[in-house]
């Protein structure tokens, strides 16, 4: 059964602004910073970059293909079956990871220590039920917390700037090419939303028009915020970010805009339950594709005739993601996560640069610059995240093989 079209363009680019800017705006900065010291602007520049490399190859991708499960359904098509499993997989086990980090952000800015774990595994189990009641709805409370997010963002943006001129901002250390790099692998984390966009393709309205529209104007107001929030938390707090578990609430604490602290509060909570709502709704999608070609059990394929969502997908994503909130930390989170999704993006360029001139909305440069761009910054990730990845990676190939080859004698 398919799924129905009943998104249209601004719900397409709520999903993929819900998706960004409460993947990496309150959570991302603390780590970001620790890696590229002084060259964070630089870091984020260079994640852009790749970011609309990457956003470019989908938004191609997506108009010719405009099904469900993204790069696992491009790869497959343009280049092969083993191809767009590694996609898929790498999409699956990476965005498993950031929703477990929109949780555990949300509850670190929305409860008390000591019942964050808790609220975080509560916040999964709820957006994992909106899911299971149709695509709009998920769509209409994306729209409502992109915009509670981006009205608390205002406010930390003026608190920033209004305090620059007098702040004391304790001195970044100084860059180097590698940390740079980290940090860019580290800020990649925030603008890989727009991926949402493509993979619900069988769900939009018009989708050879409207996803790569969406995609673009997604990523272009993502960038834009990034780069506000970016000034506003070096310019007030400078390398007392690097120890902080919340710094975007800290630069309007700096910036003495006490009354701010619980707006800044609300706003980064509205803004992780916004990413993590958009982040379950992509995973599940792509998990359904994958069903489909069995290339994940084919029970996980199947549609609510009323609903019309995948919900054993869904359910099954939620009670995954809350495992990973019970034993993982945030850091560890972010690094695994962007180490699954480059992977997912080096596979999304490589299947655009396959496509053939007809269908070719953008200069196969771009694809190019997008695939080094990848490689160069997955191999500066942390390293236990790159290894457990990798090991992840390796297991998923594996069970492919067992079930191509139990395929084969049955």
């Amino acid at each position: 059964m398919p799924l129905a079209r009943r998104l249209t363009l601004t719900d397409a680019v709520s999903i993929g602004l819900g998706s960004m800017i409460g993947a990496g705006v309150f959570a991302v900065w603390a780590p970001a910073l620790g890696a590229a010291g002084s060259g964070i602007l630089v870091a984020l520049a260079i994640a852009a970059v790749v970011a609309f490399c990457n956003a470019t190859s989908s938004a191609q991708l997506a108009a010719v293909h405009p099904v469900s499960g993204g790069t696992y359904a491009y790869a497959r098509a343009e280049i092969g079956p083993w191809t767009g499993f590694i996609a898929g997989w790498c999409f699956v086990i990476g965005k498993t990871a950031s929703c477990a980090a929109m949780a555990m952000t949300f509850a670190a800015y929305a409860a008390p220590e000591g019942w964050r774990t808790p609220v975080a595994v509560i916040a999964v189990a709820a957006l994992a039920a909106v899911n299971c009641f149709g695509v709009t709805r998920t769509a209409a409370l994306t729209r409502i917390l992109v915009v509670v997010s981006l009205l608390g963002l205002a406010v930390v943006v003026a608190a920033g700037f209004s305090s620059a001129a007098s702040a004391a901002p304790a001195p970044l250390p100084d860059a180097t090419a590698y940390g740079v790099l980290q940090g860019a692998g580290l800020l990649f984390f925030a603008f890989a939303g727009y991926a949402r966009i493509a993979t619900m393709g069988e769900e939009v309205a018009d989708p050879a028009r409207s996803i790569p529209r969406a995609i673009v104007l997604a990523l272009a107001g993502a960038v834009v915020v990034y780069v506000l929030i970016a000034l506003s938390v070096t310019l007030t707090l400078g390398a007392d970010a690097v120890g902080s578990a919340h710094p975007v609430a800290d630069v309007a604490a700096a910036a003495g805009w006490t009354w701010a602290g619980p707006v800044v509060r609300i706003a980064a909570a509205a803004a992780s339950l916004g990413a993590l709502l958009a982040l379950l709704t992509g995973i599940g999608r792509t998990t359904l594709a994958m069903a489909r070609e069995a290339d994940l059990p084919r029970w996980l394929a199947a549609i609510d005739p009323r609903w019309q969502v995948p919900r054993r997908a869904e359910i099954t994503i939620g009670v995954i993601v809350i495992s990973v909130v019970l034993i993982a930390d945030l850091r560890g989170a972010i690094g695994f996560s962007s180490f699954g999704v480059l992977l997912y993006y080096l596979l999304a360029n490589a299947s655009a640069w396959r496509q053939s001139a007809d269908v070719r909305r953008y200069p196969r440069a771009l694809q190019v610059i997008g695939m080094l761009g990848c490689l160069a910054l997955v191999v500066t990730l942390p390293v236990l995240g790159v290894i457990v990845g990798a090991e992840i990676v390796l297991a998923g190939i594996a069970y492919r093989l067992l079930r191509l080859r139990f395929a084969a004698r049955s």
